[in-house]
């Protein structure tokens, strides 16, 4: 139900010092007196840049939107010019449960070696009848990977939509069922989230408003609009943001 695209590596720099030489300098005779003969100068200090990789599935590697309207991609862009974020991968792959995320995408962290990851998974659990055992399982694998790999605000988690209010989401199971499900493996998300001190963001409160505005789905009928994923990134930001603020820069 839920398409494949690998993300583009971009690299950054950190802000750098330039100073004249405090020997062998020359006078400009035309310059205005200073404080002193010779004054060191800081060029504007750059925020330190960080690799992202984002992780999941449809929800993730946005099916049915332009690239530019996916949410790590206005993540990134609402965050400048104060979080330097490069999306170096996008990961996600239509209709990936948490079985593929770990045989799948994990393993390509190794040559990444991100700064930050963001994981939303679990709606394709949902729809396979995946049970809450095992969906916690997974997610406690998956996460427990990635905390091995970095520190604690370099992890996002995120929430998965209730497609069941879509105008096509009756197609993939009992509405009422499968949004219980859905609420049910969310509350398993954060709970796992949370006692890994890991930053978790509910989307709900936007994903929720499809039934009154149908702009919020895209074309196909069933994922997000690039509108709803915008409404998304009002409340992820401001996360990421804190957690981002409180690192130094470097990989972790």
């Amino acid at each position: 139900m839920l398409l494949s695209v690998s993300g583009i590596v971009v690299s950054g720099c950190a802000g750098a010092t330039v100073a004249p030489s405090e020997t062998g300098a020359t006078k400009d005779p035309t310059r205005a007196p200073t404080s002193g003969p010779y004054v060191r100068t800081t060029a504007p200090e750059t925020p330190p840049a960080f690799e992202y990789v984002a992780l999941g599935d449809s929800y993730t590697i946005g099916t049915s939107v332009k690239a530019e309207d996916r949410w790590p991609n206005q993540l990134v862009r609402t965050l400048r010019p104060d979080i330097d974020l490069h999306l170096a991968a996008n990961l996600a792959v239509n209709g990936y449960t948490t079985s593929d995320l770990i045989a799948e995408q994990l393993p390509e962290l190794d040559s990444l070696d991100p700064d930050f990851v963001s994981v939303l998974i679990g709606v394709n659990d949902v729809v396979r009848r995946v049970g809450p055992e095992q969906y916690r399982e997974n997610v406690a694998g998956i996460l427990d990977d990635l905390q091995g790999r970095m520190a604690p605000d370099r992890v996002l988690v995120v929430s998965t939509p209730d497609y069941t209010l879509t105008p096509q989401g009756p197609r993939y199971g009992d509405p009422e069922r499968q949004s219980t499900r859905v609420r049910r493996f969310n509350a398993i998300l954060r709970e796992e989230a949370e006692a890994r001190d890991l930053g978790f963001v509910d989307i709900m409160p936007v994903a929720d408003r499809v039934p009154d505005d149908l702009t919020l789905v895209a074309r196909d009928g069933l994922h997000p609009s690039g509108k709803q994923y915008a409404g998304w990134v009002e409340l992820i930001a401001p996360k990421v943001r804190a957690m981002l603020s409180r690192s130094s820069g470097d990989g972790g």
